[in-house]
């Protein structure tokens, strides 16, 4: 009888990566790790916009190089693909599991890193739009969503915890792609050189690599899979359902654009700060924060960003998700209302304080929104919703730092002092957040005519 050979690349089958019996649930984080750490890239791009506006000049801009106004577009497109991926790509990776979808994000993502070296290399922008933007950004949305249903799966007892080590990595990414980007490009540069275009070719290389170990590590657990002494609680929060909702029908309950509207107002109000961040310490404590030191309030900034998302996400599995996120909301109306106070007592360290611990619930909000799915929807296609709930990552992307550049100027053109010129931003931003506890509070178990029945085929 002649054996039976399996097509090339059958290893990125759902059916490879069912784990054998004795598997040990913990290696799956670092798998999750390995794609997050990666992607997490994203959040330093800046670091290559000021060389790429000198390919010319080297030393200064030349008329023929790149305005940064042009530049920032790159990251723009690349989180909005990351959005429209991450959206459309939810109910593919649903069917064919982690490993394949992990896969492709590293070919899309370090992909767009060569194709962007070729970009610079020909000094064509739209080249990099189309690499770095569109193809990395769909690497950045479908690597970004992968390992969470599957996390999820593995840590039924802690889902937040688990999705919150992996999306700590995201926040954390940026750490590591800094400093090495600026060495990489030091080691490449010459006095008639930048080097730019091979720092690209090597990090596409690397991320690919490190990024193809993740999906290799990746396992699934057997159906019916339970952690070893662990049983569902008999009697569970009201908020946490043990039924699913298809995607298609979770599009159609109040529950899901309720949630849309909680992460896009949280996000919103985050991100608008951590783009101007070392701007406003600098202009809100003139000659009193220079700007060496505003570079390190955006790293501290970091750190709260990535420790945030482990410690409320963690935190959110003992006292429920909308709590967590009432908590995210209340505090940040208090702290955001508070923020003109420190300027105008010219307290700096109340002022890092605050925003330390806004910073910390912006990324706690990405952490644990998965787990809040699927205490809303279920755990069948959490992946998939969480992919389309994404999408309010994308609108709050352009709506916060919109909110406060344009306001921030208008101010200064209407003769406020640059110190004072964030005081309306943060007071809109509080009222933000009121809405979103109020779309929070409104929350309820989602109806059970939405409810798969058991027979119903997936």
């Amino acid at each position: 009888m002649q054996a039976r050979t399996e097509a090339p690349g059958s290893w990125l089958d759902r059916t490879h990566t069912v784990a054998e019996p004795g598997f040990n649930r913990w290696l799956v984080p670092p798998a999750a790790l390995c794609i997050h750490l990666c992607i997490g890239q994203a959040y330093a791009f800046s670091v290559f916009n000021l060389p790429m506006s000198k390919l010319i000049g080297i030393t200064e801009s030349a008329p023929d190089d790149w305005k940064l106004t042009s530049l920032g577009w790159i990251f723009s497109i690349a989180i909005a693909f990351l959005g429209i991926a991450a959206a459309f790509g939810g109910g593919w990776l649903d069917r064919v599991g982690p490993r394949k979808a992990m896969a492709l994000a590293a070919c899309c993502f370090g992909g767009g890193f060569l194709v962007s070296a070729l970009g610079v290399y020909l000094h064509q922008l739209w080249i990099i739009y189309l690499g770095y933007g569109v193809i990395g950004g769909i690497g950045l949305g479908l690597g970004y969503i992968s390992p969470v249903k599957t996390l999820i799966t593995w840590f039924p007892d802690r889902p937040g915890m688990a999705t919150g080590m992996a999306i700590m990595g995201f926040g954390g990414g940026a750490f590591i792609a800094s400093p090495l980007s600026v060495y990489l490009m030091k080691l490449f540069s010459t006095d008639s050189h930048v080097g730019v275009a091979e720092t690209f070719l090597v990090l596409g290389v690397v991320y690919f690599i490190f990024m193809m170990i993740g999906a290799t590590l990746v396992r699934v657990p057997p159906d019916g899979w339970r952690p070893a002494g662990w049983t569902p609680p008999v009697k569970q929060s009201a908020m946490v359902t043990s039924a699913n909702v298809h995607l298609d029908d979770a599009l159609k309950t109040p529950q899901f654009w309720l949630l849309w509207g909680v992460l896009c107002l949280n996000v919103t109000a985050g991100i608008g700060v951590l783009g101007q961040a070392s701007a406003m310490s600098q202009e809100m404590f003139p000659g009193r924060i220079s700007p060496a030191a505003a570079a390190g309030f955006v790293g501290l900034l970091s750190i709260f960003n990535m420790l945030g998302r482990f410690f409320w996400a963690s935190t959110s599995d003992f006292i429920g998700r909308k709590t967590t996120y009432a908590i995210f909301f209340l505090l940040g109306v208090v702290l955001y209302a508070a923020v003109p106070w420190t300027g105008q007592t010219g307290s700096i360290f109340f002022f890092v304080l605050f925003y330390g611990v806004i910073l910390s619930m912006y990324g706690g909000g990405f952490a644990t929104i998965p787990a809040y799915l699927r205490d809303v929807f279920g755990v069948r296609y959490v992946g998939a919703i969480h992919g389309r709930l994404l999408t309010a990552w994308s609108v709050a992307g352009v709506l916060g730092p919109v909110l406060v550049n344009y306001i921030r100027q208008y101010q200064i053109d209407s003769g406020v002092a640059k110190a004072d010129a964030y005081t309306v931003t943060m007071y809109i931003m509080a009222g933000l957040l009121v809405v979103g506890f109020v779309l929070n509070l409104m929350m309820r178990p989602v109806n059970e005519r939405f409810h798969m029945r058991v027979e119903q085929p997936a």
